[in-house]
């Protein structure tokens, strides 16, 4: 007997559980200060933002597709260069004010290598931050982030996204 109200118990937790809300909250009556939180199974809606970039100085182009997850920046970047290497890779970093600070983890010569890089964002542009870097076997970092100049680097202006990954493919 005992066994079978614990699973009468189980089974009207596990229901329960499955059970989606169709509670609707009056919001004129809820007090200001206090949070309501429905019970529901929905997903929550997605906080990230894709924005896409181009970018050329005279026959190289620089491509970059970038995922904002509340300041989190994950995406793809692909320098394609005229005459010299070119590299493709994914870019993972953080976002502070106005600045991305990203390592930038990419192929080029059929090596696999590491570069910290920033982007300054201005009038809705991104501008690629240029400073003196010192090389640690694969990766390469800025000796001093405070002292990057903005206006040297490539300058990226926003594109739309629909379509853009072809821009990463050889």
């Amino acid at each position: 007997m005992k066994n079978y109200f614990v699973a009468a118990a189980l089974l009207m937790t596990a229901l329960a559980c499955e059970k989606k809300s169709t509670e609707k909250i009056n919001t004129a009556t809820t007090p200001p200060d206090s949070v309501v939180v429905p019970e529901t199974n929905e997903p929550l809606e997605s906080s990230t933002r894709q924005s896409c970039y181009i970018g050329a100085v005279g026959k190289d182009s620089v491509f970059m597709s970038i995922d904002d997850n509340l300041g989190t920046i994950t995406g793809k970047l692909r320098y394609k260069n005229f005459e010299k290497d070119s590299s493709f890779g994914d870019v993972a970093g953080s976002q502070n004010g106005d600045t991305l600070k990203l390592f930038y983890t990419f192929q080029s010569e059929g090596m696999t290598s590491n570069r910290e890089i920033y982007f300054l964002r201005k009038d809705g542009n991104l501008l690629e931050g240029i400073g003196e870097q010192k090389t640690e076997g694969n990766d390469a970092v800025y000796i001093n982030p405070s002292k990057l100049k903005f206006e040297n680097g490539h300058t990226m202006r926003p594109t739309e996204c629909e379509g853009f990954e072809k821009k990463f493919v050889n």
